[in-house]
């Protein structure tokens, strides 16, 4: 069978079975499964078993447990709740202080998580309902709270990061770092965007005095600084110790978990049931993305068997097709997929597509991987479809899917211009990682 209709074929029906409901998980297996017997007969069943030991045993895939440990102990010990009245105090009376708060709180809680799902069904179960009470125009508050949400994939430390470096053949911890300096330029458009629009139409939020919380003192400040210290430690025991060079990213995120456990304790939240229900947790998520991956990967090594990885690159090469629009239709593709499927399956699905054709158009795997998250994140979150936009309607009844469209909008513009400064100035996703 020619390998551009086995490539088709392949795709088509993991797609479907996405579609159907079907666990990701399973419709690899599915997939794998039936390319092993085609291709191998029953003989094929052992390289199946030794390739999925092989993956699952790499030492590279040690963080994904950590950074999921880390996780559920800084969410279930409730820490997070004085991370909330810290930051408030620190934004202090500015003017669209509360859009402000909630793009810092999303995105804060968006590299605690790793999860833009979990952070704007989240926030839109406990702020936006808050915000709607007072005043606060509903879709810049659906903006501030998808905006900071969609960061969650990007700014480190990142579980898909970690995924993508387990995956591809470029420094996890390099990819760790590329997500600092972008991820804080979005944080900052977003905010810059928000005060615009506030400045522009004082209207989008309510009468100043009604909202202004007291006046807060030096001392107050000092405290609310002191109360983020246990968050600095865990920041800094993740990607501190990896750009100091002092620890790699298995090692961080093992230091990682030591400073969630300190910072519960520091709390007063540390209990051996909440550390017995995050570890159960932490093994039921890892157990499904260790799956997953082993899946995916095996499924990338079907396609080099059947000369599909060989052809796309041959057909690559042969198209000659300028650098731009080449970028532009490797992002299109996931961009689309995202707003229908999960990204995490749309991700393990290219990424054995795109490895390939990166040597051949000369792209930087560190600055095309980070790029490739953000637009993954981008479709996920475009509407008519995407996770994030129905994890926040979910969460938020009262919010109409007219007022979530017109909040997602806007960031998807901050998005797509952040990504087109981006591909204009590579510097600003390769100039830390060049250190390292």
């Amino acid at each position: 069978m020619d390998w551009g209709v086995t490539l088709t074929l392949a795709i088509l029906m993991l797609l479907f079975l996405f579609a159907t409901g079907m666990p990701i998980f399973i419709a690899f297996l599915v997939v794998n499964v039936g390319g092993v017997f085609m291709l191998f007969g029953s003989s094929g069943f052992g390289m199946f078993s030794n390739s999925l030991y092989n993956t699952v045993t790499q030492e590279t895939l040690m963080a994904i447990p950590l950074f999921v440990l880390m996780g559920e102990i800084l969410f279930r010990s409730n820490a997070v709740e004085i991370l909330i009245d810290a930051i408030d105090k620190m934004v202090g009376n500015i003017r669209a202080r509360h859009y402000v708060l909630v793009t810092a709180l999303s995105t804060v809680f968006g590299a605690l998580s790793g999860s833009a799902v979990a952070v704007a069904a989240m926030l839109g179960r406990s702020v936006l309902p808050t915000m709607e009470q007072r005043g606060y125009n509903k879709r810049l508050s659906v903006s501030s709270v998808i905006g900071g949400a969609s960061l969650a994939p990007i700014i480190p430390p990142s579980l898909l990061v970690i995924m993508v470096g387990s995956m591809v053949d470029v420094s996890i911890a390099k990819l760790l770092i590329a997500g600092i300096l972008p991820g804080i330029l979005l944080a900052v458009m977003m905010v810059v965007y928000t005060y615009v629009r506030v400045l522009r139409d004082p209207s989008l939020e309510p009468p100043r005095d009604e909202v202004a919380r007291p006046r807060v003192s030096g001392k107050e400040l000092v405290q609310a600084l002191v109360q983020t210290l246990p968050f600095l430690i865990v920041i800094f025991s993740v990607m501190g110790l990896i750009m100091l060079g002092v620890a790699t990213p298995n090692e961080s995120a093992a230091t990682g978990v030591l400073g969630a456990l300190v910072a519960a304790a520091i709390f007063r939240k540390l209990s051996f049931k909440m550390f017995f229900q995050s570890l159960l947790g932490t093994c039921a998520i890892s157990a499904m993305i260790l799956i997953i991956i082993a899946c995916s990967m095996f499924f990338g090594q079907l396609l080099s068997f059947t000369g599909a990885t060989t052809g796309l690159v041959t057909l690559a090469s042969e198209l000659g097709l300028p650098t731009l629009p080449t970028f532009f239709i490797l992002m299109f593709i996931p961009f689309i997929l995202c707003m229908f499927i999960d990204l995490f399956a749309v991700m393990l699905i290219a990424i054995p597509i795109y490895e390939p054709l990166l040597k051949v158009y000369g792209f930087d795997p560190v600055w095309f991987w980070m790029l490739f998250l953000i637009n993954m994140t981008l479709g996920s979150m475009t509407p008519p479809f995407g996770y994030t936009i129905f994890a926040l309607k979910g969460a938020a009844p009262d919010f109409s899917m007219e007022d979530v469209y017109g909040g997602a909008w806007p960031m998807v513009g901050l998005f797509v211009l952040g990504m087109a400064i981006m591909y204009a100035v590579p510097s600003i996703v390769t100039f830390l990682p060049s250190f390292f």
